[in-house]
């Protein structure tokens, strides 16, 4: 079994796979990871491979400690990877992006495909059916959108993330609603209808924590995949244990 470990600023995803399957996953707070680390060596005694992403923002025990009980790689830039990167700047690639890659490689082999990432921020990534990532896009997501509206000007409320019924807002939520849901879903759209007249049997994979939001709302046809993050981390273990 192999044990993911996904860290974030403030939580971490902790995935145990049996192959390619994900047996259980947990969401838990940064300074509880020691404790279910052990908490998963008692409940999962064949947990034998762990991949870290985002090393840097654990401290140097944690790592110590995870690395004494189970063969572990750390994910950068250096790690050996299942496909061709040619980004210009390789050391500079985020680690989630290498990971979502690789999960279209595992999906998607021999095919076009364009990821989208929608978290944080909205990133596209590409890889061709010749297995070479080319690189993509990083835009602002849907809450950093928000959240800008609100910080930068001097009378616009910061709002939850909500449908708009319109696309003419008839006040000033509405029209917020409006212009943050729509602008995002017309960029997405947008986005993927460029790479399908370069590339007409491109696959488009939508995943992050807002994928699930938008994939009722977009009109192209996609893969929405909430895990893709986690499975790719493992194809990357895998891959390197091979």
């Amino acid at each position: 079994m192999n044990l993911i470990i996904d860290v974030g600023n403030t939580y971490v995803k902790l995935a145990v796979f049996n192959g390619d399957k994900i047996k259980v996953k947990y969401v838990i707070k940064l300074e509880n990871l020691l404790n279910h680390i052990e908490f998963l060596k008692k409940e999962y005694k064949s947990i034998n491979k762990v991949i870290i992403s985002s090393v840097a923002k654990l401290k140097e025990k944690e790592v110590k400690y995870i690395d004494k009980n189970y063969n572990l790689i750390l994910l950068n830039f250096d790690t050996k990877i299942p496909f061709k990167n040619l980004y210009n700047t390789p050391e500079t690639l985020g680690i989630d992006r290498i990971a979502l890659v690789s999960a279209s490689v595992n999906y998607f082999p021999e095919n076009n495909a364009l990821i989208i990432d929608a978290g944080t921020c909205i990133t596209y990534d590409f890889i061709t059916a010749k297995n070479e990532y080319l690189g993509g896009a990083i835009s602002p997501g849907i809450r950093m959108r928000y959240k800008s509206l609100n910080n930068l000007t001097a009378n616009l409320p910061l709002l939850e993330t909500e449908t708009p019924n319109s696309i003419i807002g008839n006040s000033t939520n509405t029209s917020i609603h409006s212009g943050v849901v729509n602008g995002v879903l017309k960029e997405i759209e947008g986005v993927i209808e460029v790479y399908e007249q370069k590339y007409p049997d491109l696959t488009v994979i939508l995943t992050g924590g807002d994928a699930n939001f938008l994939s009722k709302q977009l009109k192209s046809s996609i893969f929405a995949n909430s895990n893709f993050l986690l499975e790719g981390l493992n194809y990357i273990l895998q891959f390197n244990s091979n």
